[in-house]
């Protein structure tokens, strides 16, 4: 690292041997090989910290991530599609006094883009003077015909802007990059604070690092103003394309920290040209919509109709004006990198004035000269698609060979309009913290910028993507890049902010509830579903594994025989189970389905589904409960293949299942406010339970007409009841009393007549069933369920029929299933289906 003589860097070569190439600019250290005065500190502190001390903290850093579940979707990846986010420990610093001058180009830019927009879909001035061809606008898919004329608030159409930022040899920031239509990154950029800032949290007090609340909270005032009704507490919700787009996190994260609502396309509807949210207590009237989706997705019935992603009418709403969208359809036309090239004239021309930043040197192919300079120059040029597409990627003129650029170039000359060529700029370094060491890594910073009265307010700081090698110039997290916290020191103490309104701007008390998405009712549902198929399936194999070694006796045998029948008889085994060799061959197979490799068996794919579904209401469930769920696919790994199967290690990690699935339960009673979306997860909860609960007496007594001793205990043990039995009855174990307490015995919280109780209750209090004359048909099945179970008598139940059966209990527990699966149909068609073409208008 040393160049001319120069003394090393003090305490980073020694301890970190970091060697910059003197080929690109480094952020931290000099040409003259000396760190960089505002790196010093970090550094120095980072030094005296040494190895160990880092590794243990960046191993918390590791943890934090993981159990926020901070992810990023990778398209086609066949392990995985959510990819943990990769962060790097040492931030990226930036000097006081170059981050300002970035400030003023970063607002500059925004500026001129969305006065760009405000004319060509306007008096387009821009077009008729040929200041802009033409073609780069009417070709452009991003150019939205419907949404010309429409008046936007305020005359903004950018709302949130961002720009990829380089830093050529020479230390000149160039912008290589506009993101003008949904810009992502930015709850990325705040969870690196908070992951770092929780690291090295002496460090960033120490820095004075400007924070980004207050990018946020004029984030959200923004929104706010654009209201159109202007009213107290507006609607505003957060439109994702759903949980398969690759910044999904992103989108959740941001709607908790904003208070907004997550919704989907299916989860609006337009009526009267108002956009207005579906919930189960009726139609709320939506204010503004903060969109993650792109422009054309956006409305199938004017934009793009091939898409199921949109909401029908959502243009005409907006034209309207009952609805405000941020940032403005349409916004995406001026993200072409062709665009660059012509927005050094277009400064001078709309803003009298030169740009701050100038861009990467861009020329666009359907013009003559340009062409001929990249025809003449290929080899240096980076080549791009006029209009950003779906899997084109760039194409780097220095790695093709001569016959692949005359390839290219006879393409080129077929459709030159359709290419965009770019000087390739070599990308600064920055250190990066791997294996004891800090290497240098090409970056891209991604900046963030919100309107803010007349002008915009930049984020102080951003996102910083490095590559995974000083080889590669790609830092795109799905071509394997990692991320850095971004610090940029304050000038003195960074004052306290929060997204909580004033005192001086009261609300009204509200206890309302009644605001719940149908899709987020119905993910709620089947939560409380899954997470009680993965329990029951645990306790029948945590019954089954200690009696498989005695089963020399009578009783423990039954037992065991009883627990792989309703494993049968629920899909988890197959048929030929309690057919196999021995209880060797039992063994294997019931510790196969604890420990699936494949992911192939009913327990791995509810335990999935428990976790995807997880994810679908990261914004909806508590820090902690989501913790706890994501914790359940690990607890049940797949073993090494040398490592036996053993029963001792899979009882310890059944009891561990059974404890975090008891940990949510507390959390869900103790945590949730008693509304809807808790109601609609504990109506799950007790419909599955009431469910399973009618299998294991059916399959486990039922059809074993005068069960042993053996069968009751397994039971009993299955349904966690065996310490109220004994308490209750000092004697052995009777059929009798093993269904009264399982079945009719409404104290009891793993009795069917419960779960009906508590079903009862719950859709007696759902909106539907409110001032109603006559109760809806889920309340009449689930009142129904109840009172064939109250009216029953176990005497009857289990008297033998001509044939020796127990008919009376088979036939009660056959029509207990049969009606079960017809309330979940129900409420399905009631609530979560939209069946129902027209609802009433709430109030807000």
């Amino acid at each position: 690292m040393k160049k001319d003589g120069a003394a090393s860097p003090p305490g980073l070569e020694a301890q970190w041997r970091y060697q910059p190439q003197p080929v690109y600019h480094d952020e931290a250290v000099g040409a003259d090989g000396r760190v960089r005065e505002h790196w010093r500190g970090i550094l120095d502190s980072l030094a005296a910290m040494g190895h160990g001390e880092l590794a243990r903290r960046w191993q918390e850093g590791r943890r934090v991530i993981h159990e926020n579940g901070i992810t990023y979707n990778v398209y086609g990846d066949p392990k995985s599609t959510a990819r943990p986010w990769t962060l790097d420990p040492v931030p990226l610093l930036i000097d006081a006094a170059e981050w300002k001058r970035l400030e003023a180009a970063i607002t500059q830019r925004a500026t001129l883009l969305n006065t760009m927009l405000a004319d060509l879909y306007g008096p387009q001035r821009l077009l008729r003077e040929r200041m802009l061809p033409p073609r780069l606008v009417f070709e452009n898919p991003n150019f939205l015909r419907p949404c010309c004329g429409i008046e936007v608030p305020g005359g903004t159409h950018l709302h949130i802007y961002s720009a990829d930022l380089a830093r050529s040899p020479d230390g000149q920031w160039w912008v290589i990059a506009d993101r003008t239509q949904a810009p992502s990154g930015a709850g990325y950029a705040l969870e690196n604070r908070l992951v770092i800032s929780r690291v090295l949290p002496d460090l960033f007090g120490d820095g004075q690092v400007q924070r980004l609340a207050s990018y946020f909270q004029t984030y959200r005032d923004t929104l706010l103003k654009l209201v159109p009704s202007h009213r107290e507490n507006p609607r505003v919700v957060l439109l994702t394309p759903g949980p398969y787009n690759e910044t999904y996190f992103e989108h959740a994260f941001l709607a908790r920290y904003l208070g907004y609502t997550l919704v989907e396309g299916g989860d609006l509807t337009v009526r009267e040209n108002r956009v207005l949210l579906k919930t189960l207590g009726g139609l709320l009237p939506v204010d503004v919509i903060l969109r993650r989706q792109d422009d054309s997705f956006c409305d199938p019935l004017e934009l793009r109709g091939d898409s199921m992603l949109g909401v029908p009418g959502l243009v005409q709403a907006v034209r309207s004006g009952t609805v405000a969208i941020a940032n403005a359809l349409g916004s995406g036309l001026v993200e072409s990198a062709a665009t660059a090239a012509f927005l050094p004239g277009l400064c001078r021309q709309l803003l009298g004035e030169d740009l701050k930043i100038p861009s990467v040197a861009t020329w666009w192919c359907g013009q003559k000269e340009p062409f001929e300079f990249v025809e003449k120059n290929l080899a240096n040029l980076v080549v791009k698609p006029t209009f950003p597409s779906f899997g084109k990627q760039p194409i780097f003129g220095a790695k093709l060979s001569a016959n692949e650029r005359s390839e290219l170039l006879e393409q080129m000359r077929a459709r030159p309009d359709q290419y965009v060529a770019q000087e390739q700029v070599s990308l600064s370094t920055v250190p990066v913290w791997d294996e004891g060491r800090l290497h240098p890594r090409h970056m891209v910073l991604r900046v963030y910028a919100v309107a803010s009265g007349d002008g915009y307010h930049v984020m102080p700081g951003g996102l910083t993507r490095v590559t995974s090698s000083l080889d590669s110039l790609v830092v795109s997290m799905q071509k394997g890049g990692g991320s850095k916290d971004t610090w940029v020191p304050g000038d003195e103490t960074v004052p306290h902010l929060t997204l909580l309104r004033p005192a001086s701007h009261p609300l009204e008390i509200s206890r309302a509830t009644f605001d719940l998405p149908s899709r987020v009712a119905d993910n709620l549902f089947w939560l409380g579903r899954y997470t009680e198929r993965v329990e029951l399936a645990v306790r029948i194999v945590r019954a089954i594994l200690p009696r498989l070694s005695e089963e020399s006796e009578r009783s423990p045998s039954s037992g065991v025989e009883t627990g792989i029948r309703i494993l049968q008889a629920l899909g988890y085994l197959t048929g030929d189970t309690l057919a196999g060799a021995g209880p060797e061959g039992r063994e294997r197979d019931i510790l196969s389905m604890v420990y699936d490799s494949e992911g192939a068996s009913p327990l791995s794919r509810h335990m999935e589904q428990v976790r995807s579904v997880a994810w679908l209401l990261r914004d909806r469930i508590s820090g902690d409960a989501w913790r706890v769920l994501s914790r359940l696919g690990e607890q049940l790994p797949a073993p090494a293949t040398a490592e036996p199967l053993l029963v001792s290690t899979a009882l310890d990690r059944l009891n561990e299942v059974i404890l975090s699935l008891s940990a949510f339960s507390g959390l869900v009673m103790e945590g949730m406010t008693r509304g809807d979306g808790w109601r609609f997860l504990d109506i799950g909860r007790r419909l599955e339970r009431s469910i399973q609960m009618s299998e294991v007496l059916r399959y486990g007594i039922a059809e074993q007409c005068g069960a042993d001793a053996g069968v009751l205990e397994a039971v009993l043990d299955i349904a966690d009841s065996s310490i109220t039995y004994r308490s209750r009855y000092l004697t052995s174990v009777l059929p009798e009393l093993v269904l009264d307490l399982l079945l009719v015995d409404e104290v009891n919280p793993r009795s069917i007549a419960f779960q009906l109780a508590q079903l009862v209750e719950h859709i007696d209090q759902l909106p539907e069933s409110q001032n109603k004359i006559r109760r809806p048909q889920e309340a009449r099945v689930a009142l129904g369920l109840l009172t064939a179970v109250q009216l029953c008598e176990i005497n009857e139940l289990t008297r033998p029929d001509p044939t020796g059966r127990w008919f009376a209990l088979d036939t009660l527990l056959g029509h207990q299933l049969a009606e079960l699966r017809l309330l979940s149909e129900a409420l399905t068609r009631r609530y979560f289906s939209h069946a129902v073409a027209s609802r009433r208008l709430s109030a807000p």
